[in-house]
């Protein structure tokens, strides 16, 4: 680290970090974006003229061992976060790496290894755990609003998109590069974040299917499982479905609060008769939260919400899930 500031490089500047996260890496107090790398030289360069990174790279390693270069953030997909992170592990610095975390469990034990192995922090880019709507819903949880929860289900379904119809291979259904396809990218969000709000997910079972025959991956998937707070938790994902739907409830025994993953709805709150509903929009950079978080865990020392064992959990249920 440079006195209090850390520097920060991004592997793989592509759409996720035009503006869910890249600029929050120049906007938070402490951090400055300082180098970018993609493999088409030409993008590298027009990333970092439009915004107003110093260096550009076509070349990870290169990025990687840069001096001026103190943490590093992996945007890449998912195959090659793996392979990523144990050379960031490997130059000892503080690394982010996008989610889902990597493509098999094994990959992500393996990093999570090699950083401990080396003495720097792994986190992983699940910001929803730091988005207000979702600290609302931590904040009623921990109070004991609805007392003692006692279920939980989530229901995720989307119709197939255009280029689905089209059989246009893109990253989230090509198995090379996420074996899980749609579930590896949006059910790892929520599972996460339940992970985070009622605390680690065991006893995990579930069934994948390919119902449509538009991709190789699954597009149908459902699963089972406890919490170790002894809370129950059932899931619904379709991605061939008639209507979008994103609907979580959480049961207690003096009442429920429902709330949405992705779809920016308000969460609410009814217990004892009463309904308490809360608007709280996701900022512009959405990673932004996550990013001020890991500004405060590598430069003041807070626990990060979403650091590479929570997301490792995480990996353990999606495994399992998926067989």
């Amino acid at each position: 680290m440079a006195g209090d500031q850390v520097r920060w490089g991004i592997l793989g500047c592509g759409d996720v970090t035009e503006v869910k996260s890249g600029p929050a890496y120049q906007a938070v107090d402490g951090f400055s974006l300082v180098a970018v790398m993609r493999r088409d030289a030409a993008k590298a360069a027009d990333y970092a003229r439009r915004h107003g990174v110093p260096t550009w790279y076509d070349n990870a390693d290169a990025l990687i061992s840069d001096p001026s270069v103190d943490a590093v953030y992996i945007a890449t997909p998912p195959a090659s976060h793996a392979a990523l992170a144990a050379r960031v592990a490997a130059a000892g610095k503080p690394c982010c790496v996008e989610k889902p975390m990597a493509n098999s469990l094994a990959e992500c034990e393996a990093m999570q290894r090699a950083f401990n192995d080396a003495g720097v922090p792994l986190f992983v880019a699940y910001y929803r755990r730091s988005l207000p709507r979702f600290e609302q819903v931590a904040q009623w949880l921990a109070t004991g609003r609805i007392g003692a929860v006692r279920h939980v289900s989530w229901r995720l379904c989307k119709p197939p998109s255009e280029a689905d119809l089209r059989r246009e291979l893109q990253w989230r259904t090509d198995p090379a590069v996420s074996p899980g396809g749609y579930f590896d990218d949006l059910g790892s969000h929520g599972l996460d974040i339940l992970d985070h709000l009622l605390g680690p997910l065991v006893e995990v079972t579930g069934l994948a299917s390919n119902q449509q025959g538009l991709y190789a991956t699954p597009d149908a998937v459902v699963a089972h499982w406890r919490h170790a707070s002894g809370a129950t938790g059932a899931g619904t994902w379709q991605f061939g479905a008639d209507r979008a739907e994103d609907t979580v409830t959480v049961m207690g025994s003096r009442g429920r609060i429902r709330f949405s993953v992705f779809a920016p709805f308000d969460v609410v709150l009814e217990c004892d008769g009463t309904t308490e509903r809360h608007t709280l929009v996701d900022p512009p950079t959405v990673q932004q939260p996550h990013v001020e978080n890991l500004r405060r865990a590598l430069l003041d020392g807070v626990p990060h919400p979403s650091t590479g064992a929570s997301a490792l959990r995480t990996a353990r249920a999606m495994a399992a899930i998926l067989g």
